[in-house]
């Protein structure tokens, strides 16, 4: 074979080979092509899954939440199912007796109520008490309701002359200026109004139908006109919370009707409050209804001091010279939500763990000091953090299947791990609370009045609500009657001069005051 033969049956071959080369390679880019329209139709399919859970998740939310509000309509408690008797059983009655009968159980002896009393005689027609023989005498109580009663009462002001000098009776005088009402006629309207939630023109009722017959611009007057006489005196709270160094914080909402294009609108208003753990003082303060930051900083200011409050984010940022404190009754709450959760429950009964061993011991029971609960509170308190921790981190790292980003158990994980350090910092002293409770119950005052009262009427009626709400939560953390403290704090502040210092109004708070 000659040469020139052999180098074409090569040059044939290896075009051969470059064919088949050419058809395997288009076969490999046709393969890879199948092979990325695939992993972009799985990557599709998971997008829709996360999807499709996440959309589950939100409409278990909506049924969780519409179950909520069908099944708590009151938080009164139900009575308890009274289980039908066991045919098995026999049916005589238990021989121990019940705690409560109609007769027979210790009755209150009310001894804080008026006494009045009555001698009661037969009423035969042939009695003749002066023939008759009295062989005992027993006692039968009945407790009389009389509606509230209002009293007129008229100073016969006496003028007199004596030796070219007149002289005159000295009347009680009125708290408000060109006003004929006493200070407990005031007291009276605010109690009713922050204490008890009733509207302004729902009192106003009520003093109507008990023979009073007043106005609602009257009332409101007067509230408008007491706030202005107890100015000082909520400067002065303000000043003496911020006094304590131990400090409890929230904020919530109350509808405001406020001016809008064509007529009255309503907003969502919210009121801050501080409370003062130690001296049991409220601060209430309201700046036309903002939730942003700068209202809660510019209240604090420069305080020093340990502040606990759930994990808002105004609140987070406190740091540097305040030692914030969390909320485990906020953390936990977030963990119920998620019901069924395996891992929740953990965390749930890991926290109940925690309130269990630091009720074990209570602080002035017993002997027992804030020292010695400190000492308590580092012995018990850090194995458990450290398996809650553990816990916390293992379900920071689920991949997204097994967690969504969006759902409520990734919301409890991440929120807990961000109020970390303030967890732990409330095992470091003894007379920390484990949760902001305190201040939760004092918010309830703002709820009910949103619930009666629907709206404030103005910016101004909301501020006014805050100087009364401040010395009514106050009165009830020192045990105090709201009314008798109004009564006598409002005569007392109408006689003082404008140029009172402060540190005279701050003898009148509740934490302070003595009724004389």
């Amino acid at each position: 074979m000659r040469k020139d033969e052999i180098i074409s049956m090569l040059q044939q071959q290896i075009a051969f080979l470059q064919r088949q080369l050419g058809e395997a390679n288009d076969r490999l880019a046709d393969a890879n092509r199948k092979v990325d329209e695939l992993l972009r139709k799985v990557s599709s399919l998971e997008e829709l899954l996360v999807l499709r859970r996440q959309e589950e998740q939100k409409q278990r939310n909506v049924i969780k939440g519409l179950t909520k509000m069908q099944r708590n309509k009151s938080e009164k408690q139900a009575p308890p199912a009274v289980s039908a008797p066991d045919p098995g059983t026999s049916s005589q009655p238990d021989p121990r007796p019940r705690e409560k009968t109609n007769y027979g159980a210790r009755r209150k002896e009310h001894y804080e109520v008026q006494v009045e009393e009555e001698d009661v005689y037969p009423a035969d027609s042939c009695f003749d008490e002066m023939k008759a023989r009295l062989i005992d005498t027993h006692d039968v109580v009945r407790y009389i309701l009389v509606p509230m009663r209002f009293i007129k009462k008229v100073y016969h002001v006496h003028v007199y002359t004596q030796d070219g000098v007149i002289m005159e009776g000295k009347a009680p005088a009125a708290p408000l200026l060109g006003s004929n009402y006493d200070g407990s006629f005031i007291a009276g309207i605010a109690q009713l109004r922050y204490i008890y939630s009733m509207p302004v023109e729902r009192i106003v009722k009520y003093f109507n139908e008990n023979g009073f017959d007043m106005d609602k611009g009257t009332a409101h007057g007067l509230l408008r006109k007491t706030e202005a006489v107890f100015e000082n005196l909520y400067k002065a709270m303000g000043l003496a919370v911020k006094q304590d160094d131990y400090l409890a914080g929230d904020e919530t909402y109350h509808r405001v009707l406020v001016k809008v294009p064509g007529g009255k609108g309503s907003k969502k208003g919210y009121i801050w409050v501080v409370t003062a753990v130690h001296t049991g003082l409220v601060y209430y303060f309201y700046d036309d209804g903002s939730r942003s930051e700068r209202v809660i900083f510019n209240y604090i200011g420069d305080y020093r001091g340990t502040f606990q409050s759930d994990g808002f984010s105004p609140y987070r940022k406190m740091s540097g010279k305040i030692t914030r404190l969390a909320c485990l009754q906020h953390t936990k709450r977030k963990y119920l939500d998620c019901e069924d959760d395996f891992d929740a429950k953990v965390i749930v009964r890991l926290v109940n763990h925690l309130y269990h061993k630091d009720h074990q011991h209570k602080v002035g029971k017993d002997g027992w000091t804030v020292e010695d609960h400190t000492r308590w509170r580092r012995l018990y308190a850090p194995p458990i953090l450290t398996i809650i921790r553990k816990k916390l981190d293992k379900m920071a790292a689920y991949p997204p299947e097994k967690m969504l980003p969006k759902s409520e158990k990734y919301a409890a994980v991440h929120y807990m791990l961000n109020e970390w350090d303030a967890i732990e910092n409330i095992f470091t002293r003894g007379d920390y609370r484990l949760d902001n409770n305190l201040v939760e119950r004092l918010n309830r005052y703002i709820s009910l009045s949103r619930r009666n009262s629907l709206f404030f009427g103005s910016h101004k009626g909301a501020q006014r609500a805050a100087v009364f709400y401040s010395l009514a939560c106050s009165c009830r953390l020192n045990n105090i009657n709201f009314f008798e403290y109004i009564s006598d704090v409002i005569n007392k502040t109408a006689l003082m001069q404008p140029n009172t210092p402060i540190t005279q109004y701050r003898e009148l708070l509740p934490d302070k005051w003595n009724k004389l």
